[in-house]
């Protein structure tokens, strides 16, 4: 997955626009900002769980928080697709991944500011072929034995 960090950018130097990208990669753009603004409003509305409904929440952010965030990814990635994100969307997907990260830690009680790249949780997630356990070992929450 070769230039995920860098900005993806014209010939000219600027950055991709929606005229300049295949309707495709414009699709994933916009479901890229929907998963982004569902993360921070999650994030934003969270309540960390009492302890006996810990698990359940932070399975809650992984599946439905995690998996989403980081199959869009990885859906951009494979299957001879190089999808071109904007610098602003790659950002967003992070972002995302992120906040769900921190509400999965937070679930814990572990007060914790996540800040994975998309690529490390990909990785993750095609090494574990488990979304839960992907949240674990990124955050170290909760600790295992």
């Amino acid at each position: 997955m070769p230039g995920d960090t860098a900005q993806r950018a014209r010939s000219d130097g600027g950055d991709l626009t929606d005229r300049d990208r295949d309707p495709e990669h414009v699709q994933f753009g916009e479901r890229v900002r929907s998963l982004a603004a569902e993360a921070r409003s999650a994030r934003e509305q969270f309540d960390p769980p009492a302890t006996a409904n810990a698990d359940e929440r932070a399975l809650k952010c992984a599946r439905d928080g995690v998996g989403p965030v980081v199959s869009l990814y990885v859906e951009a990635r494979t299957g001879g697709r190089m999808v071109e994100f904007t610098s602003e969307e790659f950002r967003l997907l992070q972002r995302a991944l992120n906040d769900w990260l921190t509400m999965y830690a937070r679930c814990y009680g572990v007060e914790f500011d996540a800040d994975f790249t998309i690529r490390e949780a990909a990785e993750m997630l095609l090494r574990t072929h488990n979304v839960l356990d992907t949240a674990q070992l990124l955050t170290c929450v909760p600790e295992r034995y």
